[in-house]
């Protein structure tokens, strides 16, 4: 009997992991709204929380070298601490980063936004994308994936037309993050969505991440000026403190002269990233030599913008971690701040029978 048990013990030890996705309720809203967390696993046991509030991404579990499984993504443990303004996780809408003066013209009108950054409107608004409860629709199969709705009425915090916009998360069976984005639009509008994960390949709440070498797949950035509102100009980013061409830390050059990080201070600018858009191509690459982990950013989108946090006193996240000053990094895909009042830049327009597409892919590897 012991054999037969200790045979049975080790077929069921021999069989594979499956791909799958489950559902959890996770509280209500102060209005009465159902909240769902949803958790999605691919087969090899990497895994995704992503709640239909706000379409918050809360965790992420990748391996290291040695194949320990490891949360990257900072973020909190209840309903409650997501719907306060947190941006970590966040599905950003209708656009990412900053609109000058909170207003922008589009086919000769001119359309006042809700200003929430001093006069300026940013990540679209006091009540922006990750304020909203999702409609969910889930997806099984080798690489899970999870549907997520929404429609943004006209006039939402200023900006024209109703939206009808969806994000889908897809845990892929090669350890990738592929995030898509979807919307059409009755009026012309702009719209520039992003997601607003605070990554930390160490794991979330284990230090800082300025050990973690980086390269982006950019020779230029859009200056910002003392406000942080990007200046139409284009730099090239040789010899310069944002020259992340060849892999380096990304605290070599964090506390340098360059004026735009002296006045962050340190690190949130937008690179422009090589290739043409709208093609998926690789924009960056992370590796933090403690670990192993490395993670490559795919994206359609024109530029990616590296920021890291500068909250003196640290924040307490998932199971109690402290998440301290430049304990993370954010590689935010997007179009270009204050592109809506740049005509030089690519535009962000959206107009009725068009569709909205824009993909990025976090795609997760170790290094010996």
């Amino acid at each position: 009997m012991k054999k037969i048990a200790l045979a049975l013990a080790c077929l069921c030890l021999a069989v594979p992991a499956q791909a799958k996705i489950e559902k959890a309720p996770w509280g209500e809203t102060a209005d009465h709204q159902k909240v769902d967390i949803y958790t999605l696993t691919n087969a090899k046991g990497v895994s995704a929380r992503i709640t239909n509030y706000g379409a918050f991404l809360v965790s992420l579990n990748v391996p290291d070298r040695a194949g320990k499984m490891g949360d990257v993504v900072l973020g909190y443990d209840k309903l409650d601490d997501y719907t306060h303004g947190t941006t970590y996780g966040a599905v950003i809408g209708r656009f990412a980063n900053r609109i000058g003066g909170a207003q922008f013209t589009l086919e000769g009108k001119t359309y006042h936004l809700k200003a929430n950054g001093g006069p300026n409107n940013i990540h679209g608004g006091p009540i922006g994308f990750s304020y909203h409860v999702y409609s969910a629709t889930p997806l099984n199969g080798p690489s899970p994936a999870l549907i997520l709705h929404m429609v943004s009425p006209d006039g939402d915090q200023g900006f024209p037309g109703n939206l009808d916009f969806t994000v889908t998360y897809t845990l892929t069976a090669n350890n990738g993050l592929k995030i898509e984005y979807r919307a059409t639009t009755d009026k012309p509008t702009v719209l520039n969505p992003t997601n607003h994960s605070y990554f930390n390949l160490k794991g979330a709440g284990n230090g800082d991440v300025l050990g973690h070498r980086l390269q982006v797949l950019s020779d230029a950035v859009t200056p910002t000026d003392a406000n942080h509102m990007a200046t139409g100009e284009v730099m090239k980013v040789a010899g310069t403190g944002f020259d992340f061409t060849r892999a380096k830390p990304i605290g070599k050059d964090i506390n340098g002269p360059d004026p735009a990080i002296v006045a962050t201070p340190g690190y949130d600018i937008n690179f422009i990233v090589r290739g043409q858009a709208g093609h998926l191509r690789p924009a960056a690459r992370v590796t933090e030599p403690e670990s192993g982990r490395v993670m490559d950013v795919w994206t359609t989108q024109p530029g990616i913008q590296l920021y890291l946090p500068n909250n003196e006193k640290p924040l307490i996240g998932k199971g109690g971690a402290q998440y301290i000053k430049r304990g993370a990094f954010c590689l935010e895909t997007q179009h270009f701040a204050n592109a809506p009042n740049i005509p030089a830049f690519p535009s962000t327009e959206l107009k009725p029978g068009k569709i909205f597409y824009q993909v990025t892919e976090f795609r997760f590897s170790t290094a010996k």
